[in-house]
């Protein structure tokens, strides 16, 4: 069975928005006078915005009510809002653009699948939006990375079956959503986090149609 789309995360696999995120929520802890480092960063990632939010309160031992949890998280987002609306095309990963217009040249369709609320705003900004044929994002799923709401969301869009679809990832949390939603799932990062990855990259730059083809002979055989 050949794959016939890939689904795409956005943050840290297409562009690099994690510094932003870090920025903006460290930002925030300062404030808070919780500390927070870039390994905690690490934690967030295909994390919604309020589970973010409440994996930071705890490693700040501080309590919030649901009002000021929601104060919170606009807060944040709105740092984070003035940081990526900077963003310029030069920030798309390496090998990306060349892969995805690989797919689409073979007639593979191409999604993003994000919980990101902004997805539409970086893709505009980096001028990329015109190379999907779909984007399920925060704005149409409701359910957060681990479950498989985003990827489901992506294929029904596409009008492609889940299990002849692909899905590149950088984030534990989507990993696992990938394999829930019955998906292939190639790793974007070290192999020693993302272990129920079927395969592990350091960046698109590493991938091509002929070495996916012979993975997915690999994994599906």
């Amino acid at each position: 069975m050949q794959t016939s789309a890939c689904i795409f995360d956005l943050d840290g696999v297409i562009v690099d928005t994690a510094r932003y995120h870090f920025l903006a929520w460290k930002r925030l802890t300062d404030q808070l006078g919780i500390h927070f480092t870039e390994e905690d960063n690490e934690r967030l990632k295909g994390v919604s915005r309020i589970a973010s939010l409440d994996i930071i309160l705890e490693i700040g031992k501080v309590n919030a009510d649901e009002n000021q949890k929601h104060e919170y998280a606009t807060r944040k987002n709105k740092w984070y809002v003035e940081y990526i609306s900077k963003m310029t095309p030069d920030e798309i990963l390496p090998g990306s653009l060349a892969f995805i217009k690989e797919l689409r040249n073979a007639g593979i369709r191409v999604a993003i699948g994000s919980a990101s609320k902004n997805t539409p705003m970086i893709l505009e900004r980096v001028g990329i939006s015109e190379l999907f044929d779909a984007v399920a994002d925060g704005n149409i799923v409701k359910r957060a990375k681990p479950d498989p709401e985003v990827f489901l969301k992506a294929a029904e869009l596409l009008d492609i079956e889940p299990q002849r679809c692909v899905v590149f990832e950088d984030a534990v949390a989507g990993v696992q959503a990938a394999l829930n939603a019955g998906m292939m799932c190639i790793g974007i990062g070290s192999p020693g986090i993302l272990k129920k990855a079927q395969f592990v990259i350091s960046g698109l730059n590493e991938m091509n149609l002929m070495k996916l083809r012979i993975l997915e002979n690999e994994i599906r055989s």
